[in-house]
């Protein structure tokens, strides 16, 4: 059994026939955006910008494009369940991430899932409405995310809504951010990043904790309206860096400097918000982008 997640890909012609490259495999268990912007494309685009071989389990296809969601259809649990087991049976992967889970039953289902195929690499982001303002979480599906799928993740992602909804405070700068991620990891996940993108001010500021220590990671604020995938790109990068080996803090370092890149090369595309672009910000993996970015770290 291959228990490292890396897989050899088949060489094709030339002087490579017959021979393959290793890379590890990341999994993804989210909604499907149609718009191309969000959900499980970002996602399969991150990874694959990123060197990671993706493979994907679909929760919910959304009718959506650049202007917001207009109608979703989620699949019912065992349907969830049926493409992680075909995945997980065959291609184990490295590292998990979570997004849009739409129902308490999927829920519910997927933390069966982190706790019987044992995974140690899972990223949580709990999507819970889109930012057009439409619901992608039922309510009875929060309990359960908090009691049920929190305390399996090893990183847990919250946006300041959704750190805001999940510990019951108002998150509207850095010391409540602190609070929040302290509240999160009391109810178990092992480290807990939350997003402050849209906080306001020239940087972009994220509360990294992990039990003892508080890391701010800033990175200057990139103006564009175009940013709509933005949380998608980010757990995905998350998931994408440590399946290729990185500890938390370092992956969600890379994740930052990787969003900020698809952020300022974003697609204007679409009457709305078009989407950022990861495709654009594969040189992050081999660490072009740590050359040029403008981080500012404290404790």
């Amino acid at each position: 059994m291959n228990i490292s997640g890396r897989h050899e890909v088949a060489g094709r012609g030339g002087m490579g026939e017959g021979r393959g490259s290793i890379r590890p495999v990341a999994l993804t268990i989210a909604g499907s955006d149609s718009g191309g912007g969000a959900g499980i494309q970002a996602d399969l685009k991150t990874f694959f910008a990123l060197g990671v071989h993706g493979t994907c389990a679909l929760t919910s296809v959304t009718s959506q494009n650049t202007s917001g969601v207009i109608s979703r259809f989620d699949l019912p649990a065992e349907v969830v369940v049926s493409q992680v087991e075909a995945v997980a049976s065959d291609l184990e992967p490295a590292a998990v991430k979570t997004g849009m889970l739409a129902t308490a039953e999927v829920v519910r289902a997927v933390a069966g899932l982190a706790e019987s195929l044992g995974w140690e690499k899972l990223v949580v982001d709990p999507v819970v409405i889109s930012s057009s303002g439409h619901p992608l979480l039922e309510d009875s599906g929060i309990g359960v995310l908090l009691e049920k799928l929190l305390p399996r993740s090893l990183v847990f992602t919250p946006n300041l809504a959704e750190a805001s909804l999940l510990t019951g405070i108002d998150v509207v700068g850095p010391g409540e951010m602190r609070k929040a991620a302290r509240i999160l990891h009391s109810r178990g996940a092992r480290t807990v990043v939350v997003k402050g993108g849209h906080l306001g001010g020239n940087e972009a500021l994220d509360v990294f904790f992990n039990g003892k220590d508080y890391h701010e990671l800033r990175t200057t604020r990139v103006n564009t309206a175009d940013d709509h995938g933005t949380g998608c790109v980010f757990s995905a990068a998350v998931a994408a860096y440590l399946a290729l080996g990185r500890e938390p803090l370092e992956a969600v370092r890379g994740a930052k400097d990787f969003v900020t890149r698809a952020l300022a090369r974003s697609l204007r595309l679409g009457r709305g918000r078009g989407p950022v672009n990861p495709a654009c910000a594969a040189d992050t993996a081999n660490g072009a982008w740590v050359k040029d970015r403008e981080r500012k770290e404290g404790r």
